[in-house]
């Protein structure tokens, strides 16, 4: 129950920071899907995703 909760969070904290993290470049790499239906962007960072999940996998090693 605690792993939804915090799945949930993580959720809606990305999702708000959405705007901000594209102009890090987040979201719009090779492999990242994102498209437009009835006026409403939905994406998919599959790329990015892969790269933020690699780099606090590295961090965790290093701490």
């Amino acid at each position: 129950m605690r792993w939804l909760l915090t799945m949930f969070i993580a959720l809606a904290v990305l999702t708000a920071l959405q705007p901000w993290l594209r102009r890090l470049g987040i979201g719009r790499l090779p492999g990242d899907v994102s498209f437009r239906i009835g006026g409403r962007e939905y994406s998919f960072p599959f790329a990015s995703t892969v790269l933020m999940t690699a780099l606090m996998f590295l961090i965790g090693r290093l701490i």
